[in-house]
């Protein structure tokens, strides 16, 4: 098992040196002078250098990457172009979205796995009947809807229409809320977002769910507990899903990119201040520094949790131990 971890470790960590690399060459193979980005048009070629100068941009590419890791190292991710929730570090900006992110992400994970769960039994117990049927398909339709094309349907729908929900924001504006009324009003705004993402993810799990239980169902073991007289349920319970979740560990691992991917467009349209619409303000504003700081946070959260999951698959499935 040690072995294993510190193979998995070296890998992650491998991982994490390739992307450092990469993130830092990204933003300066682009085209376009980045002085341009905060400097007018009519900006005199003196002010001009000062700004190459400060960004380090005159220096050589290698004494720029010995630099940034030198940074990097000591946790320093830079100074954004512009001012974000009345800072310009690059680092204070993304912890102080961070939370609301990984709120809402999980959240909307949770509400995923267990629907998806829900339904991919009901499918494979009830396999080859009308509900089997309408639920997958149900499903499907859900996780083939482009996020912001269904998000802008529950706003018109639950915002605009219903008026159940706000359109946008972590609170409600020119509000003074405390204690549970602050929490109250914090999950108000959370609902759309988080169900959204969700529904979006049901049929990923439902899918996993439904072809992995049909399998398990027809195991000896399932036909000898039948034999014995034990219930359907407990069954399902004491040793299908238990079983059908060592594929479902896999995918929920696999699906933190696609979810990180999705909370840009969902965080845009809700106005969720959170890191992925942190994202999207500064590729609109062509703010490299921050840009840069969000994409390694994102992938390297990505291969942590990867990590994590690797841990965890080998207590869930004991044969991995070996």
């Amino acid at each position: 098992m040690g072995k294993r971890v510190l193979k998995r470790f070296l890998s992650a960590l491998g991982t994490s040196f390739f992307v450092i690399i990469f993130n830092f060459f990204l933003f300066r193979i682009l085209p376009g002078d980045l002085t341009t980005v905060i400097a007018r048009s009519n900006t005199s070629p003196e002010v001009k250098q000062r700004l190459i100068e400060a960004s380090g941009l005159d220096k050589p590419l290698m004494t720029q990457f010995g630099i940034y890791i030198k940074q990097l190292l000591h946790g320093d991710l830079g100074s954004a172009f512009y001012m974000y929730d009345n800072s310009s570090s690059v680092l204070e900006v993304i912890v102080g979205r961070i939370p609301n992110t990984v709120i809402l992400l999980l959240t909307a994970e949770i509400i995923a796995i267990i629907i998806g769960m829900i339904i991919g039994t009901i499918c494979a117990h009830k396999r080859a009947t009308p509900l089997d049927t309408g639920l997958l398909s149900g499903s499907l339709v859900l996780y083939s809807m482009p996020t912001f094309w269904f998000a802008m349907l529950l706003i018109f729908i639950f915002c605009v229409n219903l008026r159940l929900f706000p359109t946008g924001g972590i609170y409600t504006a020119g509000t003074a809320y405390h204690g549970w009324m602050l929490i109250k009003d914090y999950l108000k705004h959370m609902a759309l977002p988080s169900l959204c993402m969700g529904f979006a993810m049901v049929g990923c799990y439902a899918v996993t769910m439904r072809s992995t239980m049909i399998g398990i169902l027809t195991e000896d073991y399932i036909q000898t507990a039948r034999a014995k007289g034990f219930s359907t349920r407990y069954i399902l319970l004491k040793h299908a899903i238990p079983n059908a979740m060592l594929p479902m560990a896999t995918i929920i691992a696999m699906n933190i990119a696609f979810i990180l991917g999705g909370a840009i467009q969902l965080e845009t349209l809700f106005s969720w201040k959170g890191l992925g619409q942190l994202m999207y303000l500064a590729l609109d504003k062509r703010d490299f520094p921050m840009l840069q700081g969000c994409f390694l946070i994102s992938t390297l959260a990505v291969i942590l949790a990867n990590f994590i999951m690797d841990i965890l698959y080998g207590f869930i499935d004991p044969r991995v131990k070996e």
